[in-house]
C-alpha cells in the first residue's frame, strides 16, 4: 500500500512539473505585450517590433491615449511592459496607487515645449493672459519648471519635481495657469495665449516641437522615459532582448531621422 502511495505521489509530482514547464513554454510562445502611448512612442516601437521579430521575438503593441491605463494594465498583468513615462511620473504613480512597478532601462526623451498661435515669444505675454498646462503631478511640475526657466514665473526654492501651481511665489504678469488633462492641452491652444504641451501630444496635434515651439527644454533634459515592468520581470530574458533591440544603432538612427530632434535617444 505504501509503495502504491509513493508511486502515486511521484506521478502527481511529475505531472505538476510537466504542467509547470508547459505553462512556461506556453508563456514564452505568446507575443510580448508592450503598452505605449499613441504618437512617437508607438512609431518607435513599430520599428523595434519589426527588428525584434527578425530575431524571433514577437511583440504585440497595445496603444493608449492616456497616462493612467498603461500602468494599471501593467500592474494587473494585462501587459508585460510599458514604455511611455519618465521616472518622476512612475514614482508618483506608484505612491498614489500603492503599486510597485519598476524601471529597468532608459529609452527616449521628449523635450517639453511651449506653443502659441498668438505670440512668438513668451516675452509678449500680457497682464492676465492664460497658459494651459498638464494637470498630472509630474508633468505639471515639469511645465512649471519650464515656465520658470523662461522667466514667466518663479517657484519656491524647494519645489523641485513635485511643484504645483501653489508653489508659484512670483507671477509678475498675473498669468492665469489652467490645469488640464494632458491630452487636452494641445486642443486648448485657441483659447489661451500659450500652452505647455507634452511632445507626444504636440506631434499628434501637428506641431514640430523643434520648429513650432516658442520655448523648449534643452536636449539634455533629465526627464528621460523608461521601460517599466513588474518586479518579477526585471530579469526576464525576452524583455532584456526587447531592450537590446531598442538600444540598437538601427533604432537610434530611426529616431534621429524620423523626429528631427523633437525626440532624443536617451541611451
Amino acid at each position: 500500500m505504501k509503495k502504491i502511495f509513493v508511486f502515486s505521489m511521484s506521478i502527481l509530482l511529475i505531472l505538476a512539473l510537466a504542467a509547470g514547464c508547459s505553462t512556461t513554454a506556453s508563456n514564452e510562445q505568446k507575443p510580448l505585450k508592450v503598452g505605449v502611448t499613441a504618437g512617437p512612442h508607438e512609431q518607435v516601437m513599430e520599428k523595434v517590433k519589426e527588428l525584434a521579430e527578425k530575431q524571433g521575438l514577437e511583440i504585440k503593441l497595445v496603444v493608449f491615449n492616456d497616462y493612467i491605463q498603461p500602468n494599471i494594465q501593467l500592474f494587473e498583468k494585462q501587459l508585460d511592459v510599458n514604455i511611455y513615462q519618465h521616472q518622476p511620473y512612475l514614482d508618483k504613480f506608484n505612491a498614489d496607487h500603492n503599486m510597485n512597478l519598476i524601471s529597468i532601462a532608459p529609452v527616449v526623451n521628449f523635450p517639453m515645449g511651449v506653443y502659441s498661435d498668438k505670440i512668438k515669444s513668451l516675452n509678449e505675454l500680457k497682464e492676465g493672459d492664460k497658459i494651459s498646462l498638464p494637470n498630472d503631478p509630474t508633468n505639471e511640475a515639469r511645465a512649471l519648471i519650464l515656465l520658470q526657466a523662461a522667466g514667466v514665473i518663479k517657484l519656491k526654492d524647494d519645489a523641485g519635481v513635485t511643484a504645483n501651481i501653489h508653489d508659484v511665489i512670483e507671477n509678475p504678469k498675473n498669468i492665469e495657469l489652467l490645469e488640464l488633462d494632458a491630452p487636452m492641452v494641445a486642443h486648448s491652444i485657441k483659447d489661451v495665449a500659450a500652452a505647455v504641451i507634452n511632445t507626444n501630444f504636440a506631434i499628434q496635434a501637428g506641431f514640430n516641437p523643434v520648429k513650432d515651439s516658442i520655448f523648449i527644454e534643452p536636449k539634455d533634459s533629465p526627464w528621460v522615459n523608461v521601460v517599466a515592468v513588474r518586479p518579477e520581470n526585471k530579469d526576464n530574458k525576452r524583455i532584456k532582448k526587447l531592450i537590446k533591440v531598442y538600444h540598437s544603432d538601427e533604432v537610434k538612427k530611426f529616431i534621429e531621422e524620423t523626429f528631427d530632434g523633437s525626440v532624443v535617444p536617451g541611451f
